[in-house]
């Protein structure tokens, strides 16, 4: 690869992680490629050289977030062995990446699901894309402590997975409006009492 594909790869790789960002307070729509332009200090012809559209940009933003996410939140629960360790893993790696600020909004998907769940199109498959994902990380985790006799058997490990992303959900919206960390705390013990642990 030549030293200009690689300064073109670097500009998207920055593009997108920025847009992510601004997604994430902003959302997709609210995104502007003269914003992104000040953000990074450059021309919107430079943004729109790296992307061609709006709809580029946004789909860029997805990714960017999402990888973002992965790192923040997946990776780091790997560590703990599978089934209920893993999932309050995850379930504390998630709160700890909104009470960080990871992404300036908070929860990216938190702040730009509602724009296009009722909007078909590419956009609104990235981000349901990326949710599904993240259901079946939590999905999974769960089915694997019921397996174990660690969490009761019933509901299901789909409305397990669904409940929890439900009360992060929450914790997300009430600690944007309160500026306040004790959101997050609720839906940490709400999590444990629906897991039946005592934390």
């Amino acid at each position: 690869m030549d030293g200009r594909s690689q300064r073109g790869d670097r500009t998207r790789k920055t593009v997108a992680a920025h847009a992510a960002a601004i997604a994430s307070v902003d959302g997709l729509a609210g995104m502007t490629l003269s914003q992104l332009a000040d953000r990074l200090g450059a021309s919107k012809s430079s943004i729109q050289a790296a992307y061609k559209t709006k709809q580029d940009v946004q789909l860029a933003a997805v990714a960017a977030a999402t990888e973002i996410f992965v790192g923040a939140v997946v990776a780091p629960a790997q560590s703990a062995p599978e089934g209920l360790p893993r999932l309050n893993a995850l379930v504390d790696s998630w709160l700890s990446y909104i009470e960080r600020r990871v992404l300036p909004g908070g929860c990216f998907m938190g702040a730009t699901l509602a724009e296009f769940d009722s909007h078909p199109g590419p956009v609104r498959d990235a981000l349901s894309h990326a949710r599904r994902g993240w259901l079946a990380v939590l999905q999974q985790q769960a089915a694997i402590a019921q397996q174990a006799g660690d969490i009761p058997a019933s509901p299901s490990a789909e409305l397990v997975a669904f409940e929890i992303d439900a009360l992060l959900a929450a914790a997300n919206v009430a600690r944007n409006l309160s500026d306040e960390t004790k959101p997050l705390d609720t839906a940490r013990v709400l999590i444990a009492l629906r897991l039946g642990v005592h934390r």
